[in-house]
């Protein structure tokens, strides 16, 4: 069997899942061309707690972890099953890291925002694994790198967040606000990183400069790039299926190694 795919999602505001516009058609379109995997995999930006932790309900609610947008996002169900035995497999991966087994939380709009549009059906079993915000950077990698057998398993691995994230700096309501320079420079050198397989500097992305302290003014969004990394095969070519900068310092671009 082939490998599965390992993807980052740029997610972006919730208001973009709902209309057409590129990025929902870039993730439908990752969708058509993937044979449907076995199950998921998913690190989300918006699962950021003090431990490690994996989702084993058998079938998780969809959380609206949001406010201040229209009802519209709020009626959105994504009713994907869990896997309880993938979730346990997880924890067994990630050994000696202790991870909980938790029912306390479900399907984050980090999480569904996107996968609606790639797996339109709801129809692939879905595990969400914490980020736990106490631990560096490189523990994250670690983290990819244990849960990369499971590729071979037809289970992708998914990350979602974005490259870069900075709210104070975001023009929410200005669809026509140009990038930031300093978000236009960090994100195509994390493309030029991740072409020369670079992952021991993305793992330490605070060294790369001022541009990544108002690129990443908190690793929560940024992290999730690292689980995917280190679920690579040296095999695996890089692809960014779509890319651009949103409101103005927002990063959407999603990386796919195949």
């Amino acid at each position: 069997m082939a490998r599965t795919p390992a993807i980052f999602f740029g997610h972006g505001s919730p208001i973009i899942t709902l209309t057409r516009n590129p990025y929902t058609d870039a993730w439908k379109s990752i969708g058509h061309s993937l044979t449907k995997p076995k199950a998921i995999v998913c690190v989300s930006a918006h699962w950021y707690v003090s431990n490690t932790a994996v989702l084993v309900n058998t079938n998780p609610e969809t959380i609206h972890d949001f406010g201040g947008f229209q009802k519209e996002l709020f009626d959105i169900q994504y009713p994907a099953p869990g896997d309880p035995e993938l979730a346990r497999r997880v924890q067994k991966l990630l050994a000696p890291v202790p991870v909980e087994l938790s029912t306390r939380w479900g399907f984050d709009h980090g999480t569904w925002t996107v996968l609606r549009h790639v797996f339109p059906q709801a129809d692939v079993p879905i595990v969400q694994l914490s980020i736990d915000a106490h631990l560096p950077a490189p523990f994250h990698y670690d983290l990819g790198q244990r849960l990369a057998p499971l590729r071979e398993e037809n289970v992708m691995i998914i990350g979602s967040g974005n490259i870069v994230h900075n709210l104070m700096q975001y023009h929410r309501n200005q669809p026509d606000f140009g990038p930031f320079d300093w978000a236009k420079r960090f994100d195509s050198r994390v493309r030029s990183l991740l072409m020369e397989g670079d992952h021991k500097m993305l793992a330490n992305y605070a060294s790369l400069g001022p541009d990544a302290l108002l690129a990443v003014p908190t690793p929560d969004h940024y992290l999730p790039l690292l689980y995917v990394l280190g679920a690579h095969a040296k095999q695996d070519k890089v692809d960014f299926p779509i890319g651009g900068i949103d409101g103005g310092s927002m990063s959407m671009l999603t990386v796919k190694l195949s």
